[in-house]
């Protein structure tokens, strides 16, 4: 220890030499108070389009048809535009901006890329708004730098492998819980996750590339810091998109799909939509002033799809049936208020899924996470949840759904079976929808697509 030299930084009386005192750095200067690593101090409000500039016009639900990343991308575009000066706006990810359909963002931006580049490469600049790189912890990495220093951001991936970044996402929730708790740390940017190419639609890349689980992972999590959306089309993710970005101190997690596929809600009604969460569509519904004999409940863009031909099955060949129709977009209005701040009171949750009515619910993700979130409810026993259960391969896309048993079929019979009352009513209906099983079973092995009754399905109340 003498090695060290103390009589020469010490006095007499153990205290450090005031001349010593005096290096060490002061104010800003010093490591713990330097706003690079207080970054809220540094955070300015992004410049943001106003969102409904892009809203895909829907004269009717089911009318329209839109690739919902592809709306998102033109959105992204001009946040990047906007931010060009300040430099405080990146998307983050692997090689996949142009396959998630995002690539209205290269009209604005390059990819940032200081190597060399070669005559057939697209929308490479030393300077760019798009940082990609196929190591999804490392665009994870750059994310949270980014965001720790002051700047905001947006990471896009397939939602099979954004599990690579698990533990990384685990470390940065864990410092947002922490730092909220410490009055001199200010809020930074949320950390967003946009998730797509997803489960349902992986008919070129099959079994490797269906995995919705990052939602089960996410949950786990302080409730006060995650929070996860499944828009159900285009106009709605638009909704959810903006809050997103304007929003602090959060994880957000936005699931959606890239793949044309119809839209449900006008902007106006997409707004108020994603502003409660979770909510019954009426004009899906057939229970108005009366007790419905069955709630049809969807989370996701395929889900409820795949609900919404289900009810229109049931409306036609039983219409004396009460259906009511319910959509989430907000998953953790599930939880209870007492758990989530998104929570939905026992009151507020029996008023849309009832007390004692069965509810058959089909979910984007693994069907015990909405078991999982709903297990203390009034009606948990009548919940009935199909989803995807580890079943797939290089299909077509409505095969998917009945592989893991949520297609409209499916989810038909799954009423039928909640319901005997319906007597001989049922018992026929049931052995049609089994039926087209079999038959869209023939039609897939020998044409190699889906039957036209499911490609050309539209809408029609």
């Amino acid at each position: 220890m003498r090695s060290y030299k103390p009589e020469e930084l010490f006095d007499a009386q153990g205290r450090l030499l005031p001349e010593l005192a005096e290096l060490a750095p002061k104010g800003d200067r010093r490591m713990g108070a330097n706003p690079h690593t207080n970054g809220g101090l540094l955070l300015r409000d992004l410049c943001m389009p106003d969102y409904c500039d892009y809203a895909v016009d829907v004269p009717s639900p089911g009318a329209a048809q839109a690739s919902d990343t592809f709306v998102a991308g033109q959105f992204l575009r001009d946040v990047i535009k906007l931010n060009l000066e300040p430099r405080n706006f990146r998307i983050f990810g692997p090689d996949e901006t142009v396959s998630n359909r995002l690539e209205a963002v290269f009209e604005t931006t390059n990819r940032q890329w200081d190597a060399d580049t070669a005559e057939n490469d697209q929308f490479l600049a030393p300077s760019g708004s798009v940082m990609e790189m196929l190591s999804e912890h490392q665009c994870e990495g750059w994310l949270e730098g980014y965001l720790l220093t002051g700047r905001h951001g947006l990471f896009n991936s397939y939602e099979a492998f954004i599990h690579i970044v698990d533990s990384m996402f685990n470390q940065h929730a864990k410092w947002l819980k922490m730092t909220q708790e410490i009055p001199w740390r200010r809020k930074i940017a949320s950390l967003n996750y946009l998730l797509t190419s997803t489960v349902w639609r992986q008919d070129h890349n099959g079994f490797t590339h269906q995995d919705p689980g990052f939602m089960d992972h996410v949950i786990n999590k302080k409730s006060s810091i995650v929070r996860v959306y499944l828009p159900p089309d285009a106009n709605c993710l638009l909704s959810v998109m903006d809050h997103c970005l304007r929003s602090r101190h959060y994880v957000n997690v936005m699931v959606a799909g890239k793949h044309p596929a119809p839209q449900w809600l006008t902007m106006d009604a997409a707004i108020k939509h994603c502003a409660e969460g979770i909510g019954i569509w009426k004009w899906a519904s057939s229970d108005k002033d009366s007790e419905p004999d069955v709630v049809m409940a969807c989370c996701g863009d395929v889900p409820t799809l795949e609900t919404l031909a289900a009810v229109s099955i049931l409306r036609q060949h039983l219409p004396e049936l009460k259906i009511r129709v319910v959509n989430v977009v907000d998953l953790l209005k599930l939880e209870r208020q007492t758990e989530h701040p998104h929570g939905l009171s026992d009151a507020d949750f029996d008023s849309l899924f009832t007390k004692n009515k069965p509810v058959i619910f089909a979910f984007h993700g693994y069907p015990w996470l909405v078991h999982r979130l709903t297990y203390n409810r009034a009606n948990n026993s009548n919940m009935h949840v199909r989803g995807y259960k580890e079943e797939g391969t290089i299909t077509t896309a409505f095969d998917m759904t009945v592989l893991n048993e949520m297609d409209r079929f499916h989810l038909a019979m799954d009423v039928l079976d909640r319901l005997p009352q319906l007597g001989n009513k049922g018992a026929y209906l049931k052995q049609l929808l089994k039926d087209k099983l079999v038959e869209h079973r023939h039609f897939i092995n020998q044409n190699g697509e889906d039957m036209p009754e499911i490609r050309n399905w539209t809408w029609n109340a």
